[in-house]
């Protein structure tokens, strides 16, 4: 390359530079544009302008198959040959023509083939064209979206039917006020009445229902029902007070206090049905259980007698197991709590509930009342569910009656008896590879009494 050429070089390439740089430089209304001069091979040199005007703001230029002068401001559509005269320093642009296409003088010009840009008007029409080429669904893709609507049901028309279901919808509360309303109507008969107890011992087995039959009046209700003339009413009456009662010492604090331990008593002390008594039954031992208030109440209202005049009547042979039952979970309930007496740390309530039970003198009165003798009578039951009860019975009470025990041959004899006869029956089990069935837990009892009375 001669010294000429080259200091011809560095001119040219000093004059692209200053007329760049006043419009790069420019904040007005025209083309901020980057111009980026590239050195070839040749000695012609190749530009590329690119434009990043907004379309909006930019003057359209409309290009032709001729070359024309592009003025400052304006946008060059897509796709259109620009190229710049390094001479005078002028833009200019047609339409393309070929990617190779060269000029006079050796000058090339750029193709804006990548470029995003596109005019307002461009804009426009392709967004009418995209609005009138909606997709139109075919015959069949309409029949698959009318079987598909068919499935279902219309929002609106579920709407209505959740309003109807809300209106017919009742919550608990309101059942439970609707059934007393029917059982205290003078025009119910007897079925209906019946029918509205039976309902409610349903609802009452939840804690808060039963809490609510409170406040509805529906306990002293049940109450007052317990002395009906009507066995039946007296009997299912029974069962809706035992299950409100279970586990719910609320409902228990407020049929103490409504007179129904002295009721129950009544019932199971006077001559009724044997359904009713199961009932009443059932219901005292619900108010009883973790309950110390009530067993003393219990206690002094002589409840030990009518227990025992329950279990000496005859045809009351399941009474006679409820009864001891009833008498054996006392006793154990009370042995627990004053077991958990000897934490060094009790609680608060817990030292309420051992004051409680101390005052509880079950035991003392049982071996009084002569119960001692009478639970061993249960031993020659056949059924081995009865003779679990009598002897776990006989082991709660060892402590009062074990000198009685002791000197009772009837009673020796017949704990023998019945450990020849579970030996062979865990001997059994063991033989099926049971190690821990039910007669081996039988002959367990059996032999621990014996070991006590020793």
């Amino acid at each position: 390359m001669t010294v000429k050429r080259r200091f011809l070089k560095k001119v040219l390439l000093v004059l692209s530079v200053l007329l760049c740089v006043p419009r790069c430089l420019s904040g007005t209304g025209t083309a901020r544009s980057a111009l980026t001069v590239v050195e070839g091979s040749e000695p012609d040199r190749e530009a590329q302008v690119s434009d990043d005007e907004d379309p909006e703001d930019l003057e359209v230029f409309q290009p032709t198959d001729q070359w024309q002068e592009l003025r400052p401001g304006q946008a060059v559509p897509a796709g259109s040959h620009v190229r710049l005269d390094l001479q005078t320093g002028k833009r200019e642009a047609k339409l393309q023509d070929s990617p190779g296409e060269e000029e006079e003088g050796g000058r090339q010009g750029t193709v804006n083939t990548e470029s995003q840009t596109f005019s307002a008007q461009e804009l426009k029409k392709a967004l009418k064209h995209f609005k009138e080429a909606a997709v139109v669904p075919t015959d069949e893709e309409k029949e698959a979206a009318e079987a598909l609507r068919a499935q279902f049901r219309p929002l609106d028309e579920l709407k209505r039917d959740m309003e109807v279901l809300g209106m017919m919808m009742e919550t608990d509360f309101q059942i439970m006020s609707r059934l007393l309303q029917q059982f205290n109507s003078s025009a119910a008969s007897l079925e209906e009445r019946v029918s509205a107890l039976r309902e409610l011992e349903y609802l009452v087995h939840q804690v808060d229902n039963a809490q609510d039959f409170i406040t509805i009046g529906g306990l002293q209700l049940v109450i007052g029902t317990l002395n009906s003339s009507e066995a039946v009413l007296q009997e299912h009456a029974a069962l809706v007070l035992g299950s409100a009662l279970s586990s719910n010492p609320v409902v228990q604090v407020e049929s103490v206090e409504g007179g129904a331990l002295q009721k129950l008593l009544l019932l199971l002390a006077t001559e009724q049905p044997l359904p009713v008594k199961k009932k009443a039954l059932f219901a005292m031992a619900s108010l009883l259980r973790h309950f110390p208030f009530a067993q003393q109440r219990f206690l002094k209202l002589g409840g030990l007698q009518v227990l025992e005049a329950l279990f000496l009547s005859s045809g009351g042979a399941s009474l006679r197991v409820r009864a001891v039952t009833l008498l054996y979970d006392m006793i154990v309930e009370k042995e627990l709590i004053l077991q958990h007496g000897l934490d060094p740390v009790p609680d608060a309530s817990h030292e309420a509930r051992l004051r409680q039970y101390s005052q509880v003198s079950l035991l003392p009165q049982l071996a009084e009342r002569g119960w001692c003798g009478l639970v061993p009578e249960l031993l020659a039951s056949p059924e081995h569910d009865v003779r679990e009860k009598a002897l776990r019975a006989l082991l709660a009470m060892m402590p009062p009656c074990r000198e009685l025990y002791r000197g009772d041959r009837a009673l020796a004899g017949a704990l023998s008896l019945l450990q020849e006869q579970y030996q062979g029956l865990a001997e059994s089990e063991r033989g099926f590879g049971d190690e821990d069935g039910y007669f081996g837990e039988l002959l367990g009892l059996v032999e621990s009494m014996l070991g006590k009375l020793r």
